[in-house]
């Protein structure tokens, strides 16, 4: 399996909401081609409710495997980036999670719930980027459908017990 591993820069929002519960909410906003020349957690730009901050480098990982999941990306209109991040409760407020062009990928991010994840627009250098892995690695594969085998008792288990006085009840 063929891996392409290429650094991304990761800008994130911290926005004042109105909760009983929290005072503010974090999100990815962006990927930076590159990582800028700027250290980790570096304040960009913002209002006292909006505040972006350079999260820090990250690892964008391409596998040949996965080369049909980023056609399904590109053939959605807009290609996306998943961006998934943790709160940490200490500071910093953040740390880095993943980000990735797989869709599905990006919907495993979703599974831990305390992870805030986006799908961001994709930088036009990036996509130039996994289409070029795309063109490279993609093998289209053909859909085999299984098929289902004939139930054989005598190789374990009997037939399905059937509802109602037949399965002993009553």
């Amino acid at each position: 399996m063929t891996q392409l591993y290429h650094e991304v820069g990761i800008v994130v929002e911290r926005r004042t909401i109105d909760s009983p519960w929290a005072d503010h909410a974090w999100a990815p906003i962006a990927v930076l081609p590159e990582p800028p020349d700027l250290a980790p957690w570096s304040k960009l730009t913002g209002t006292p409710e909006r505040q972006q901050f350079y999260l820090g480098p990250a690892t964008l990982t391409l596998h040949s495997v996965d080369t049909a999941h980023f056609r399904e990306n590109f053939e959605s209109g807009q290609a996306k980036l998943w961006v998934a991040v943790r709160p940490t409760g200490i500071e910093p407020a953040l740390e880095m999670v993943g980000v990735t062009a797989d869709p599905f990928e990006g919907e495993v991010f979703c599974e831990n719930v305390d992870d805030v994840v986006e799908a961001v627009p994709m930088p036009a250098a990036v996509a130039r980027l996994v289409l070029a892995f795309f063109e490279e690695h993609h093998v289209e594969r053909e859909f085999v459908k299984r098929k289902r085998s004939e139930h054989d008792p005598r190789k374990g288990g009997g037939p399905r017990p059937r509802p109602g006085l037949e399965r002993g009840e009553g």
